[in-house]
């Protein structure tokens, strides 16, 4: 007689890669070796069950004796603390140390074969080692052990007891057929157990993979959130306190012969610091912009363009849009007077123009200033910050310039058609 293995059999446990627990991903691993602990004690059972069962075939019937199978019945009690005490953790480490392994199924095989020997039926106890072979050692070592619980009881029990022919032939036929059956089950449920522990595996690298591409999409969302906030930052606050500075300046220049005009930059002064109050306000909040609360487009640049001594141009059916493409021209403009302050030239005339078309929105902002090479090396956030603005809204932005010729910045964005009423 001999076993395959049972159904009920406890996959050998996977080892995680550093940092990453089970399957399910638990902060401790508590998940996994809960899952391993629930089937290790499905295991018990079964091997509890099979060696009471075995028990009752032993001293169930009366031939050939009760010696032998009192002796038997002896053998067999101790494989239960021998278990419990050496096999158990043998099965359970991961992988099984196959020395400590092979140790224990020879103790085990020292309880077993002899009681085996005297008595044909205490073969059932196959059942519950021969799982344990395959569980335990490579399946070379787990096959030859196999062998030997299969096959060593027959051999023992017919030199021992000399039957007739018949029960020699049935008997060894049965062990060969079940040393086979028990082969190839044996050797399937590995395959098995080695390709679950594979995709255990690829799920455990894709569990940090996804822990990782969590951790760089936080990182990247952090940074794309701080090239926003420096964006907005030299668009608004930046662009006001340099305002504030030239505006001093000026005034400094004009206290002596020109009062009236001091007095005037003075006004534009306070207007400029409370317009940064108001930006750094929205910028905190995450509303719109100070210029477009409450206001039109239209509205908005105009008062932006009174601070910078210039009038804004409006062309086309003016009509609400959404907050993307409004915000991306108003900071553009920003950018632009700003930067035609800066480095056009004391005596620049500059001009804003919002053009509305039925699918495009257009601003553009001229001066007539010194100009520059737009192919020559620029540093500062302003014109790069002003093209990825209009690219984040599917726009464009372009800048004409040359030494000498002025500069005008252009930029297209595309806005939805105005709606026609019935």
């Amino acid at each position: 007689m001999s076993a395959d293995l049972p159904l009920e059999e406890p996959a050998r446990r996977v080892t995680h890669p550093p940092g990453v627990t089970g399957a399910a991903g638990g902060a401790s691993g508590t998940t996994g070796s809960y899952t391993w602990d629930r089937s290790f004690r499905l295991w018990d059972s079964y091997f509890a069950t099979v060696w009471v069962a075995t028990l009752v075939f032993v001293l169930g019937t009366g031939h050939p004796g009760w010696c032998p199978r009192v002796v038997a019945a002896a053998l067999l009690v101790p494989l239960i603390p021998w278990y419990v005490v050496v096999g158990r953790p043998v099965l359970g480490d991961d992988p099984p140390a196959e020395r400590r392994a092979l140790g224990y199924l020879a103790g085990a095989m020292t309880l077993f074969l002899p009681s085996a020997i005297l008595v044909g039926e205490t073969r059932l106890m196959t059942f519950a080692l021969v799982p344990q072979c395959f569980m335990a050692l490579r399946l070379r070592w787990a096959l030859a052990a196999m062998s030997v619980i299969d096959v060593a009881p027959v051999v023992g029990w017919a030199l021992l007891w000399r039957p007739v022919g018949q029960e020699v032939f049935f008997n060894s036929l049965f062990a060969v057929v079940t040393l086979v059956f028990s082969a190839a089950v044996g050797s399937w449920t590995i395959r098995v157990i080695e390709q679950s522990q594979d995709r255990a595996a690829l799920i455990a690298e894709l569990d940090v993979s996804r822990h990782e591409l969590s951790r760089l999409s936080a990182a990247h969302g952090a940074l794309a959130e701080r090239e926003r906030f420096s964006r907005e930052i030299h668009d608004t606050l930046a662009q006001g306190f340099t305002s504030l500075l030239m505006l001093v300046q000026a005034v400094e220049a004009e206290l002596d012969h020109d009062l009236p005009r001091a007095r005037r930059h003075l006004s534009l002064m306070a207007e400029t610091a409370r317009q940064n109050l108001a930006e750094a306000r929205a910028l905190v909040a995450g509303g719109a912009p100070a210029d477009l609360d409450g206001a039109s487009l239209p509205d908005a640049l105009r008062r932006l363009a009174a601070r910078h001594d210039t009038t804004v141009d409006v062309t086309g059916p003016v009509r609400a849009l959404p907050a993307g493409p409004e915000v991306v021209v108003l900071r553009s403009c920003q950018e632009a007077l700003a930067n035609a302050r800066k480095h056009a030239g004391g005596s620049t005339d500059v001009a804003v123009a919002l053009a509305y078309a039925v699918d495009v929105l257009t601003l553009s902002v001229r001066d007539d200033g010194c100009g520059f090479d737009p192919a020559a090396p620029a540093g500062g956030y302003g014109l790069a910050g002003l093209r990825a603005r209009a690219a984040e809204v599917g726009g464009t932005a372009s800048v004409r310039s040359a030494p000498g010729d002025g500069t005008t910045v252009t930029v297209e964005l595309p806005v939805p058609p105005e709606r026609s009423t019935p």
